[in-house]
């Protein structure tokens, strides 16, 4: 006879600070031992853009080890909100002991080893920081009329140029004139999911660089047919690479801290800050940060 477990769960809103703003995160501890198969159907269930899995590390550096699929099963390995929002709650809920003035620590993530930073300030959690994966410029778009028609917008509402680049995980740059085109975006997710294995990308960065916060570097929308989602409010994976790739052009500083907004077209506006390092050897360190909400908690009873 199958004996019931029961596991807790937890809904984060990342990249906010204040309940029911940013990106929500389903946070499930304590999930050793669970199937893959189950792993999947609990994210079907909860229903988030994505839902994170804590489990005990494999790796003798790491602090914890952490698995995130989307409601359609696909599994996601990018630092991104699926990160922040589940080290938010590791820190808010004591499991990784006193906070002082913060912690150095690594996270084991899609097969690598991560460092993680818990900011605090006389003990009390202030933000988390994920530093990617060496951010990497891979291949172009080979047809931007074909990619615009997909996003269901004109040629020349996109500017040249559109690349795949990662930290983790590829997403496809896209930079429309202006905002008003970010705005008018009405993805075909069939034309769109064939556009980006063209650019052997996994989803769809859209931004212009007249974003509505003027201290804000870009405005953005994210579509990733590939794992089921159809659009994102908040997308650290993404953030990440756009900082960086706009470094590279020399349209902000190499190094410093700046901001992207995201969300505005599905009333969860949200700011995602990314700070940069660019080292002596010519690479790059990438740093998403940011704060959150712990906004539920409930039980699993499978």
């Amino acid at each position: 006879m199958t004996v019931p477990r029961t596991l807790p769960f937890f809904l984060v809103d990342v990249f906010a600070d204040e309940p029911l703003a940013g990106n929500p995160l389903a946070v499930v501890p304590e999930a050793d031992g669970l199937e893959d198969d189950l792993l999947r159907r609990i994210a079907r269930e909860l229903n988030q853009s994505e839902t994170t899995f804590l489990l005990a590390p494999t790796e003798p550096d790491a602090a914890a080890r952490l698995r995130s699929f989307t409601p359609a099963g696909a599994e996601v390995s990018g630092a991104g909100h699926n990160a922040l929002g589940a080290w938010w709650w590791l820190a808010e809920s004591g499991r990784l002991g006193p906070l002082g003035e913060g912690l150095a620590l690594r996270q084991q993530l899609g097969g690598r080893l991560l460092p993680v930073a818990v900011e605090a300030r006389g003990g009390r959690l202030a933000a988390i920081g994920l530093t990617q994966g060496e951010p990497q410029a891979l291949a172009e778009h080979p047809e931007p009329a074909a990619l615009a028609a997909a996003l269901g917008l004109r040629g020349d509402d996109l500017l040249p140029g559109p690349r795949t680049v990662s930290t983790g995980a590829p997403h496809l740059l896209v930079q429309a004139r202006d905002r008003a085109a970010v705005a008018a975006a009405g993805p075909d997710a069939a034309r769109l999911l064939a556009e980006l294995h063209r650019a052997g990308a996994q989803g769809c960065y859209l931004y212009s660089l007249d974003p509505a916060d003027p201290e804000a570097a870009a405005h953005a929308r994210f579509f990733n047919p590939t794992v089921g989602l159809w659009e994102d409010p908040a997308t650290g994976s993404a953030a990440g690479p756009l900082a960086w790739h706009l470094a590279s052009r020399g349209l902000v500083p190499a190094s410093g801290e700046l901001v992207i907004e995201q969300g505005h077209a599905l009333g969860r506006p949200s700011r995602i800050a990314v700070r940069l390092e660019s080292n002596p050897d010519g690479s790059s360190r990438v740093e998403l940060r940011g704060r959150c909400v712990t906004v539920a908690g409930g039980t699993l009873h499978l």
